[in-house]
């Protein structure tokens, strides 16, 4: 199991994203921290498939799917309240089971 949070330099939800994550793994029973990946570059953006800040992904997959091409950018996220910086939490927690569920997931 490898949980990634990947968030651009100076992104302002980047503290509340890593505390969101933190809940969601331990509500879902993964005791596994998230590695926290700061992306700088377009090439780094590629590299590592980052849709925009901050991203959640586990095992190498981004939990919520984009439509976008990888570059260095803040992420919006659609939640029950309108528009936001970061999934809400039942989102998220959502997200990952259902990456658990998946054909082939290491889980």
């Amino acid at each position: 199991m490898e949980p990634i949070l990947q968030v651009i330099p100076g992104c302002p939800n980047s503290e509340s994203a890593r505390e969101l994550f933190a809940t969601a793994l331990e509500l879902e029973g993964i005791a596994v921290p998230a590695f926290v990946r700061e992306i700088r570059t377009d090439q780094e953006a590629a590299l590592h498939d980052f849709h925009g800040s901050p991203s959640f992904s586990l095992n190498g997959a981004d939990l919520f799917e984009s439509g976008t091409e990888p570059a260095v950018s803040c992420r919006v996220y659609r939640t029950p309240s309108g528009f936001a910086g970061q999934p809400d939490l039942e989102d998220l927690r959502r997200a990952i089971r259902a990456s658990q569920a998946s054909p082939g997931s290491a889980a």
